[in-house]
C-alpha cells in the first residue's frame, strides 16, 4: 500500500476498538453503520487490525496486519476473508470511490454515473 492511503474506516482486535474518519462523516448512517460492521466482523473472525481505506487514484483497499507477537492470527484466513468481502460488498464499495473521488478528489463523474444508470 502506499503511503498516500487515507484510512475510511478500521477496527483493531488487540484494543477491541473501532476508528471511523470524521473527514467522512457526511456518508450517509446507514453506510457508516455498515463499515463499522464489516470492520468489527473481520477482526473478530481472524484477528489483527483491520482498515478499509482509499489509495490516490479514489480506489478503495482493505489491509489487514497482526502484531509480531499474534500467533493466533490467521494470515491465510485473512485473506480469504478480504476476498470474500470484496466480492460481497463489490458495489458499496463502488459506490464508496466514487464518492471519494467526487467529494476529495473534486473529479467530474458524471460519465461513470450515467453508464451506471443505463
Amino acid at each position: 500500500m502506499s503511503e498516500s492511503r487515507t484510512v475510511l474506516c478500521g477496527a483493531n482486535a488487540y484494543d477491541k476498538k473501532y476508528y471511523f474518519n470524521k473527514k467522512f462523516e457526511k456518508l450517509p448512517q446507514s453506510i457508516q453503520e455498515e463499515l463499522h460492521i464489516i470492520c468489527v466482523l473481520f477482526t473478530e473472525e481472524v484477528g489483527g487490525i483491520f482498515t478499509i481505506g482509499f489509495e490516490e487514484d479514489g480506489s478503495v483497499t482493505m489491509k489487514t496486519e497482526a502484531a509480531e507477537e499474534d500467533y493466533l492470527y490467521d494470515d491465510i484466513g485473512s485473506g480469504l476473508l478480504v476476498s470474500e468481502v470484496r466480492r460481497k460488498r463489490k458495489e458499496l464499495f463502488e459506490s464508496l470511490s466514487l464518492y471519494y473521488r467526487a467529494a476529495v478528489l473534486h473529479e467530474d463523474i458524471t460519465a461513470e454515473l450515467n453508464a451506471q444508470g443505463e
